[in-house]
């Protein structure tokens, strides 16, 4: 059997761009794309999922696998990729820091652990926030979801149409929504603690004799751990609104103005 340079050129290019693209992601993404996850088995799974999803998606373009173009195409893949796992990440990190927030607002800002996935010290809160995203996220089957996000993709964003600079300009402003989302997060426990710490104020004026600091730290400490708690309460609905938007998000990224 002889096969030509143009039919090989044209099985490359058909694996070659989604590849990327599925490979950017995978890199990028909270939960695969971390430091847990060695890079080798990250490839392995992007080969993987490509091999699997190019026979359902329309034919690629024809290019020269070592051409200027077909490089321009495969950044541009890369680029997309990226973008994808990026609003996943500012999704996971609404968490963390809302976590954080409360963590340093209630005095346990020095218990802290080292990030696995980050490689960096963070508050304890801060963590078990992370760790309980993920869980729900993997419940809900929010991975399948940003899969068959990406797998759309191909067919709305197709390789080689360009990107459209405008349209993800708007994107990108309104995701916006992570502050908000952040705020929301931390609002009714850093208001609870504030009025915590100005009861302790008006302690202090009155009986200047009173040691604060003795019996302030280990009361807001064990108030902030109850207000927590109470905060957990409506966590799942809060959880399921902010996943269904950020998934959202994603999707109006991948379409087409």
């Amino acid at each position: 059997m002889e096969l030509s340079d143009a039919q090989i050129s044209g099985w490359v290019a058909q694996f070659m761009l989604p590849f990327f693209r599925i490979a950017a992601l995978l890199m990028v993404m909270p939960i695969i794309g971390t430091q847990l996850v060695p890079t080798r088995v990250r490839l392995y799974l992007a080969l993987a999922i490509s091999v699997v999803l190019v026979p359902g998606i329309p034919p690629m373009p024809q290019v020269d696998a070592l051409s200027v173009r077909s490089i321009m195409m495969i950044a541009e893949q890369v680029l997309i990729g990226v973008m994808f796992g990026f609003i996943l990440q500012l999704f996971f990190h609404i968490f963390s820091v809302a976590g954080q927030i409360i963590a340093m607002q209630m005095g346990m800002g020095f218990a802290s652990m080292v990030d696995p996935t980050n490689g960096v010290s963070v508050p304890v809160l801060g963590q078990f926030m992370l760790m309980l995203v993920t869980l729900l996220f993997l419940a809900i089957n929010g991975h399948l979801v940003v899969l068959e996000v990406l797998a759309q993709s191909f067919i709305s964003l197709p390789p080689g149409q360009g990107l459209m600079v405008q349209h993800y300009w708007e994107l990108a402003g309104k995701l916006s929504w992570v502050i908000g989302a952040g705020l929301l997060l931390t609002l009714p426990a850093v208001t609870a603690l504030l009025v915590i710490n100005l009861a302790f104020g008006v302690m202090t004026r009155a009986a200047p004799q009173l040691n604060i600091f003795s019996i302030g730290f280990p009361l807001t400490l064990a108030l902030g751990l109850v207000i927590f708690w109470i905060s957990l309460s409506d966590f799942g609905s809060l959880f399921q609104e902010l996943a269904s938007d950020a998934l959202q998000q994603l999707g109006d990224f991948a379409r087409t103005p």
